[in-house]
């Protein structure tokens, strides 16, 4: 199988399984007439465990697990499985608590929770920022797309992300969250196989001396270090803790990982999706780390760079049929995001920027409509902006930075105290220091080069947020409030 074989297999694939399966789903809401946006958005909240647990682990498995992990393995190791390891306790995080209480809550968007907690002002403020945190996500993932495109076709990156992108609209324009959550569930099994066929192939056919070999060129290299999962002392301060807090502390309450938690069957389903969400998407890492770990020490492979050599790695050692099984979950595991956070973005517009300000009366069959339209504008601008390719999991962090007040807000407001002034300093007070930590020279001016940004928004968050809101006025907790017994009433009804 050529080149151009592999790509008809792959585009064959997804053509077969977002195709049929959005079509399918898409018949299925016409005929009982549930095309409004609690479908489309939602699922009509009737997401099972199996689907909602795969779907919660490939919203936040993209470019930055696949392209990335190759990308990082490439400069510093092993230690790049800490990537996967944040993402298992975000989604410890979600399963077992903040996606429990939105469900609990009833709400369609982060944002609606929070104007309903704080203040309609601070709704604005979150949704206009988390929708461009959204939409940066949406980018790099998409330049995701166009390198695994560009692996199997020899096109450009750039080209390689038209194509993608097209098909990422594809993946959710049909029937929204439900298509999503379906083309998941098939998609995670394809994964899987064709990973673990793909390391034990490979691992029977290193050239001689094995994995022994593999770890004697990092050895001899002195990169020793690069085997270990805990690196040095100061990667893992900057890169290994800081994952965890960023990914826990944005993820944790993002719209991205909300989302599907909002269209559970109940809360008591997203309890239960920890189970298959957190194997799911934490086994991925490991393939990925071990793999671009072997790829390295081939002087053939290693020669395109550390953007290509993973994707590049399978195509030269494994046989076709099961580089395309391989590439195929890869671009579907990249599509899921990038549907995701297309999905994401467009419903935070259309709930809380256009139904709330532009037209309230909407009815939800426009509210779907719109974020059907929104949902290919902001792919067809994100194909345009991937190619600048910036370092995937670096860009990633520094836009989980924004997130990080969001989730000390919900907190401090379900459970402590609500103040929309004091919301307002904590957000922009983050997100000042956040660019200038980014920007300027503040770092090197404070002589702490190697603290990154998670650890100075969160510092500033907790102070900032604490004594704001111990010294203005506010409400006492949602979860403590009348209003909370009310709206708990009303959806038990």
């Amino acid at each position: 199988m050529t080149h151009a074989g592999i790509l008809i297999a792959v585009i064959g694939y997804l053509f077969v399984l977002i195709g049929g399966v959005g079509g399918y789903l898409s018949y299925k809401a016409r005929k009982a007439e549930t095309t409004g946006h609690g479908a489309f958005l939602l699922s009509n909240r009737d997401m099972n465990v199996a689907v909602l647990g795969t779907t919660l682990a490939f919203s936040v498995l993209g470019a930055a697990h696949v392209l990335g992990g190759f990308e990082m393995t490439w400069y510093q190791g092993a230690i790049t499985v800490w990537f996967s390891l944040a993402h298992v306790v975000v989604l410890t995080v979600a399963c077992l608590a903040t996606g429990r209480w939105v469900r609990r809550l009833g709400v369609t968007t982060i944002p609606e929770l929070l104007g309903m907690m704080h203040g309609k002002t601070l709704r604005v403020v979150v949704s206009c920022v988390m929708a461009g945190v959204l939409f940066g996500f949406l980018t790099l993932e998409c330049q995701g797309i166009g390198i695994l495109f560009a692996t199997m076709t020899g096109w450009t990156i750039q080209k390689g992300a038209v194509v993608g992108g097209c098909f990422g609209i594809l993946y959710v324009i049909l029937a929204g969250m439900k298509e999503i959550g379906w083309v998941n569930l098939i998609n995670a099994f394809v994964k899987y196989i064709g990973l673990i066929a793909a390391t034990i192939y490979i691992g029977l056919h290193l050239p001689s001396g094995g994995w022994g070999k593999v770890a004697d060129f990092y050895v001899t290299q002195d990169q020793g270090w690069m085997l270990s999962i805990f690196g040095t002392s100061n990667l893992f301060i900057a890169f290994a803790l800081s994952n965890v807090i960023a990914v826990t502390f944005c993820q944790g309450i993002n719209q991205m990982l909300m989302q599907p938690c909002m269209a559970a069957k109940s809360e008591d389903t997203v309890r239960k999706a920890i189970w298959i969400a957190a194997p799911v998407n934490g086994l991925f890492g490991v393939f990925i780390v071990v793999l671009g770990l072997a790829a390295k020490t081939m002087p053939d492979i290693a020669a395109v760079g550390p953007k290509l050599y993973g994707p590049y790695l399978l195509v030269q050692m494994l046989p076709t049929w099961l580089v395309a099984l391989v590439l195929a979950s890869f671009v579907g595991a990249v599509l899921s995001t990038f549907a995701m956070a297309a999905m994401t973005a467009a419903s935070i517009f259309s709930a809380d920027i256009y139904r709330m300000h532009y037209n309230p009366n909407a009815s939800g069959k426009q509210v779907a409509n719109v974020t059907k339209a929104v949902i290919v504008v902001l792919a067809i601008i994100a194909m345009a902006v991937a190619a600048s390719l910036p370092p995937i999991i670096a860009a990633v962090n520094w836009l989980f930075s924004f997130i990080i007040p969001v989730f000390w807000l919900v907190i401090f407001g379900l459970f402590w105290k609500r103040s929309e002034k004091a919301a307002l300093t904590t957000c922009f007070s983050s997100w000042i220091v956040n660019l200038l930590w980014s920007f300027t020279s503040l770092p090197e001016l404070l002589n702490i080069p190697n603290i990154t940004n998670v650890y100075v928004v969160l510092v500033v968050t907790i102070i900032v947020g604490v004594v704001s809101l111990a010294i203005m006025d506010g409400k006492p907790g949602y979860f403590k409030s009348t209003e909370y017994l009310q709206k708990k009433n009303e959806l038990a009804v």
